[in-house]
């Protein structure tokens, strides 16, 4: 892990922390110093990564959070308050992907169009709110959202969500620049997680990998350094932007 950054003294809640991109983002944020709440929906896989994190030397909480749920995100952060005082950093990273069903947004059924975009979209919206008093009464702070190459091309309603979460981004940070808090976004592209493989057929992935400009797939690790550049002080005056981390596959001006 990078430690280039020095978050001594800072508090980070990474939702969808149990595996993936998620558990790196909390073991890398621990490793610069940071204490950090694990928070997943897989209960025991959070305390799983957060005692990982102690073992390490780290300091590290685990909850169960539903991100879709205001009471479960408000809780997530009232733990994070009583345990740590207060909330300097949020990571939007919780998302059904994983064996998420494959389906065109003319015929997914509604019920679970519904469920998806409650949690991959809303999601961070409603963490959000559960999170920014507390980030106000600490003097600001900064905020990552979870979103993906995907928002450019065709996906149907998983590149719905992350379009979605692109905007949200902007507008969430035009609200609450105000009281000190930034808040940005990451697009990774294809990124070798066992959630990825369980999800994308991987003649579709060597597809993808073949037309980017870096000719492999991208790992959880290559994520790191922009969450935590995004997260830093070095990043003081970025607010509103969505940064791709994506091997070249989408090129934009």
């Amino acid at each position: 892990m990078s430690t280039a950054f020095d978050f001594s003294g800072k508090v980070a809640i990474v939702t969808g922390s149990a595996g993936g991109i998620g558990q790196v983002y909390a073991e890398g944020l621990a490793s610069s110093g940071a204490a950090v709440l694990v928070a997943d929906i897989d209960e025991a896989g959070a305390e799983k990564v957060a005692q990982g994190i102690r073992d390490a030397g780290g300091v590290a909480e685990s909850c169960r959070v539903d991100v879709s749920d205001h009471g479960s995100a408000g809780a997530m952060a009232g733990l994070a308050d009583e345990r740590f005082g207060g909330i300097d950093y949020l990571v939007n990273n919780a998302a059904i992907f994983g064996g998420m069903k494959i389906d065109s947004l003319l015929n997914v059924d509604w019920e679970y169009l519904t469920k998806f975009l409650s949690v991959n979209l809303l999601g961070a919206l409603v963490c959000t709110r559960a999170c920014f008093r507390s980030m106000r009464k600490r003097g600001g702070g900064a905020i990552v959202n979870q979103s993906s190459t995907a928002a450019y091309v065709y996906s149907g309603f998983y590149g719905l969500s992350k379009a979605g979460i692109n905007s949200l981004t902007a507008q969430l940070a035009a609200e609450v620049g105000g009281m000190g808090i930034r808040v940005n976004a990451i697009a990774p592209g294809p990124i070798d997680t066992e959630a990825a493989r369980a999800t994308v057929p991987s003649v579709f992935i060597e597809q993808i990998v073949g037309a980017l400009a870096l000719k492999r797939q991208g790992t959880p690790a290559d994520l790191v350094g922009m969450c935590q550049f995004l997260l830093s002080d070095e990043a003081s005056w970025v607010t509103g932007h969505v940064f791709n981390v994506d091997g070249g596959q989408v090129m934009r001006p």
